[in-house]
């Protein structure tokens, strides 16, 4: 893959050297400037504000042991504060919080900019766990191991320095970890492929290889499983590509690979076997498994059949169903799905060795529904419940078969009185129905004069559901606007065949599906070119980029967030060469052809009426990296074409580090579409 000669802004790939950076902080003044100066912008910052740091926001729970563990971010504890009690203390109106780890004062006592990112504790006693730290939000983390008795960091603890890295725990101790060991181990994507096993006390030069994948590979990795009954089990999993794995699992004997389908997923353990999720239909000893079917295989005879698995069926969706998420228990799985684009949940359990069955766990209609926390040795489970117009609340099941209970809630944000929610669809220009949710006021008039925000994604089998949003609900629909959120192609709505039908150069159908609802809400009276405006974030920030390019007559404001915008050369920015497999690569002739023709950076022209975008990323964004936003932006001033370019210099792949980063740019966001939209 060569780089086009061509390209005159390549010197804003250079993250942060001096003339890009100069050049961001030009662009930031600028923008902020004329948005800060917006009379709307100081009320909307406090109330953005305001709802970010709600000190009556649910508390999500992690159920570690026998204790609920909770990070939290306010307006004292700005990075944030790990803290725990008892799940009894839990339920309580005011549960009496303990602090185990204040990210705040560790960032203050070693002066660096720590931003969290979770903690995987051992599967045995759940006392030790490795925590994961970010400088400024990078996906690359230093880990560090910390103990739960002392709530400390051992003097002799497990310690990784910063890198793109996973490490999982193979003994109370030892660990497997995939880290960068020297020139070379890294893929084309930037994630290690060499798997070593470090004991306690060991240096890293001691460590003892247990698996080599490829540079060619996207990453290898190795997780750690646990079920209710103590069985332990470790994977790793080699990524040949985006959506392509091979599994193998460590033994006394070796490392031995499991003759699995590559487009599948190890989802847990349950019931004494390892649930695999199939992305692919799969042919197994004379019998067909379909795309999507959750299936089991034995743990007490893993390693033997690993080369003739014999499968069991634990759960087959529909054909409007998809998997949401799937957590073992001590005696069977917890399923959440969606039924056209609705959630449910099921409790599984298994009955003899090939036979399991499903129970629907009764939960609020017309929601989305996720797992927030499951115990496996215990049962117990806490579920989330929202929806566009519903607060989260979260129900509990004390123990697997229990009926749920709602335990907590969060207050309304904002007034949902006079607003409701519809389920729509429309034809998109292959006939294939695309549905799509629009939340509106109740009167809504259909004379085209409403501002509209359309939103979707688009890509890498992500379902987008239903959620509450405090700030789009007090800053946007209680003044009158408009929310769609559209199910397209590309998605996991439907299942894999929802995805794989825009993968690659077949991707026009996505942009067409979005086309398609706009067409819609504008035939329908919703809403008109003028009213219209359109957001999307990293592959949804391309999305709408295309959108943009494409039919730029279609919209008023186009807000791209933390955008794929070159997709010439995507590979060779960040950690693009791993998404190749839902993209495609410019080493393939078609579909170099293809990324050229709907690439955002490459389809700007001259002359055209392009809507005055807001373009917006992160310096620390290591995943899709702010180097696209940055050309595209340059491009349109190259043009003449106005715009707006804000760039955090903090934050990773998201819209900031902390809650009062993310209240800025939601802010400017709300702000930009209001000037554009409604005025």
């Amino acid at each position: 893959m060569t780089t086009p000669p061509t390209d005159p802004y390549l010197w804003l790939e250079d993250v942060d050297g001096e003339r890009a950076m100069t050049w961001v902080r030009a662009e930031n003044q600028k923008t902020v400037g004329e948005l800060a100066a917006d009379p709307r912008y100081a009320p909307f910052l406090a109330e953005a504000t305001a709802i970010a740091e709600h000190h009556d926001r649910l508390p999500y729970p992690r159920l570690i042991g026998n204790r609920v563990y909770n990070f939290w971010q306010d307006a004292t504890h700005v990075r944030g504060l790990w803290r725990q009690t008892s799940v009894a203390d839990y339920l309580a109106d005011a549960p009496g919080w303990t602090a185990v780890l204040d990210l705040d004062a560790l960032a203050t006592a070693e002066s660096a900019n720590w931003v969290w990112h979770g903690a995987d504790c051992d599967p045995w006693q759940q006392t030790r766990c490795l925590v994961q730290l970010s400088d400024g939000g990078e996906d690359a983390v230093t880990v560090r191991e910390f103990d739960l008795a002392s709530n400390r960091f051992p003097a002799h603890g497990f310690q990784f320095g910063k890198g793109k890295q996973s490490v999982a725990w193979a003994t109370p101790d030892s660990v497997y970890i995939a880290r960068e060991w020297g020139p070379g181990t890294l893929t084309s994507s930037g994630y290690p492929y060499v798997v070593k096993r470090v004991r306690r006390g060991e240096s890293p030069d001691q460590a003892v290889e247990v698996f080599r994948g490829a540079p060619a590979d996207v990453l290898v990795q190795p997780v750690t499983y646990r079920d209710g009954a103590g069985h332990v089990l470790t994977v790793i999993t080699r990524a040949l590509s985006f959506f392509a794995n091979e599994f193998y699992v460590p033994t006394a004997h070796g490392t031995v690979r499991l003759a699995l389908p590559q487009k599948c997923s190890l989802e847990t353990l349950a019931a004494g076997q390892a649930v695999f999720q199939l992305k692919e239909s799969w042919t197994h000893r004379g019998h067909t498994y379909p795309a999507g079917a959750l299936i089991g295989l034995a743990l007490d005879s893993l390693a033997t059949q690993a080369a003739d698995p014999r499968p069991v069926v634990v759960w087959t969706p529909g054909p409007r169903q998809s998997v949401g998420e799937v957590a073992g228990t001590r005696t069977g799985l917890l399923l959440t799905y969606l039924d056209n684009v609705r959630g449910r949940a099921a409790f599984l359990s298994r009955s003899g060795r090939d036979r399991w069955s499903a129970a629907p766990l009764a939960l609020p209609d017309n929601s989305a529904i996720e797992l927030a926390s499951v115990e496996p040795t215990g049962g117990s489970a806490f579920f989330t419940v929202t929806g566009f117009l519903q607060p989260v609340s979260l129900w509990q099941m004390p123990h697997p078969g229990a009926t749920l209970t709602k335990v907590k809630s969060t207050p309304p944000l904002f007034d949902s009185d006079r607003l409701v929610v519809e389920q729509r669809s429309t034809a998109s220009v292959d006939g294939t129905d695309i549905p799509y949710f629009i939340v509106h006021r109740a009167d809504l008039k259909l004379d085209g004069s409403n501002p509209t925000i359309l939103d979707a994604y688009g890509g890498f089998e992500v379902s987008m559901t239903p959620y509450y949003s405090g700030t789009r609900g007090k800053l946007w629909l209680e003044r009158g606007g408009v929310y769609v959120l559209a199910n397209i192609r590309g998605g996991g709505e439907f299942g894999p065949a929802w995805h794989e039908a825009g993968l690659k150069t077949q991707r026009q159908r996505i942009y067409d599906d979005f086309r398609s609802v706009a067409e819609d809400l504008i035939r329908r009276g919703v809403t008109s070119p003028r009213r219209l405006g359109i957001e999307g974030g990293s592959n949804g920030g391309l999305q709408v980029g295309v959108q943009m390019t494409q039919h730029p007559e279609l919209w008023h404001a186009v807000d791209i967030a933390v955008p794929l915008l070159d997709m010439v050369r995507y590979e060779s920015i960040a950690a693009g060469a791993s998404w190749v497999g839902e993209y495609g690569s410019m080493s393939n002739p078609d579909e170099a052809r293809f990324l050229t023709s709907i690439s955002p950076y490459h389809q700007l022209k001259a002359g055209v009426a392009y809507p005055k975008a807001l373009i917006w990323t992160t310096t620390k964004d290591d995943r899709v990296g702010p180097q696209h936003a940055r050309k595209f932006a340059a491009r349109l001033a190259e043009l003449g074409v106005t715009y707006y370019y804000y760039e955090v210099i903090e934050g990773g792949h998201g819209a900031g580090a902390n809650l009062k980063e993310r209240a800025v740019t939601t802010t400017l966001e709300m702000v930009y579409f209001t000037r554009q939209l409604a005025d």
